[in-house]
């Protein structure tokens, strides 16, 4: 009489298999829109905010240029010389010096600070100062209606945000207006920025056409007749 004996089961390791990839995924046209959808996910970076940051030193760039090449052809020898040079491009030079000038307060290429010192050397102190007056005036009211239609996602590209949520705690303030009018008058002020950062407000065009012409002029005739005065005191002209 034969027994018969139990096998033992013999345990086999089973491997975890991988998640089945569809096979419409392996095809190119799949590949090329999974591309795009993580390069989209990436930030992109916005030529605007980059202009502006570069455009300090691509005004700076310039400036030394135009020094350079004054120096070469003479006509930085001797404040006669500059003045001659002037004289000679006839209307020219004053149109030139407006639209650069006026360019420089909406989108600042050249710090405008130069260019309010530069009036009064180039065209003297009465017709220098009233061209830096129009042309103040004509870029700070761009600044303000720029603003007004395009708003702040603007300004945030074209200045720092931190610089820009400083000043926009003022508008926060019931006394916004009167600060506004103060910060222009003084000639220390960001004036360009502030302009702005006023089209954001619910300040009415008048009242800011009213102030940029009335207060304007004060901080033009401190900075841009005392300084430019206290400059040619250095110069070796």
């Amino acid at each position: 009489m034969s027994t018969a004996t139990d096998s033992i089961p013999v345990a086999q390791t089973v491997r975890p298999t991988a998640p089945a990839v569809p096979a419409a995924l392996h095809s190119p046209p799949a590949l090329m829109l999974a591309q795009a959808a993580l390069l989209e996910d990436r930030p992109r970076r916005d030529p605007l905010r980059i202009a502006a940051r570069f455009s300090p030193l691509l005004g700076l760039g310039l400036s030394v240029g135009l020094i350079w090449w004054g120096l070469q052809t003479g006509v930085l020898q001797s404040l006669e010389n500059l003045q001659a040079f002037i004289d000679s491009l006839g209307a020219w030079g004053p149109i030139v010096f407006l639209v650069v000038s006026v360019a420089s307060v909406v989108f600042p290429i050249v710090p405008g600070g130069l260019l309010v010192l530069a009036g009064p050397v180039l065209f003297g102190a009465v017709d220098g100062t009233l061209f830096n007056y129009l042309a103040v005036s004509a870029g700070s009211m761009l600044n303000f209606l720029i603003a007004r239609h395009l708003g702040l996602s603007l300004i945030e590209r074209l200045f720092r945000p931190r610089t820009v949520e400083k000043f926009l705690g003022w508008t926060r303030s019931p006394h916004f207006t009167r600060a506004f009018a103060t910060a222009i008058a003084l000639p220390i002020a960001p004036d360009d920025l502030l302009c702005y950062v006023a089209g954001t407000t619910r300040m009415r065009w008048r009242t800011y056409v009213w102030i940029i012409l009335l207060c304007k002029p004060w901080a033009l005739i401190a900075y841009g007749l005392g300084v430019s005065a206290l400059v040619m005191r250095f110069l070796p002209w």
